[in-house]
């Protein structure tokens, strides 16, 4: 029983070094058509809130306009927002996703192990799989990894 998580990417291009019977979860509120492809089911409701991400995708636009590069406008644009303690209130908050946060515990206590799944490569920008991996483990000890492979 191990939470791991990886991006879409590594995924397709077969970097990420996951155990094999690895649950590939999607942690995604806007999933591609693609996406769904690379993993075996997707879980919106452990992902940010469509507020969040619209505030992060505004900030982030800001600040390529001002000059910056993609992962230095994603990474000021969660500062900006404050998307990690926003991200955190939505987790401890909203009902849905409490619930997606107490079935992957509970899936993790079973004895399976589970990758969290998204878009962003984590060598590079910050990412709510990390935040969402602390609080899956914030009352268990489960062991975890991560794997961001080498895109």
């Amino acid at each position: 029983m191990a939470l791991f998580d990886t991006y879409v990417a590594a995924l397709q291009r077969d970097r990420a070094d996951i155990p094999e019977g690895t649950r590939l979860v999607g942690v995604v509120r806007r999933p591609t058509r693609w996406f769904h492809a690379a993993v075996d089911e997707n879980r919106p409701a452990l992902a940010p809130p469509a507020a969040l991400l619209d505030d992060h995708a505004d900030a982030a636009e800001s600040f390529r306009i001002d000059g910056l590069c993609e992962s230095g406008a994603h990474n000021a644009a969660w500062d900006r927002v404050d998307f990690e303690r926003r991200y955190r209130d939505h987790l401890a908050s909203d009902a849905e996703a409490r619930a997606a946060v107490e079935t992957l515990r509970a899936e993790l206590a079973a004895g399976d192990d589970v990758a969290l799944v998204c878009f962003e490569n984590t060598d590079e920008k910050h990412c709510h799989r990390i935040v969402l991996r602390d609080a899956v483990t914030a009352t268990d000890a489960v062991p975890t990894g991560s794997d961001d492979g080498d895109a």
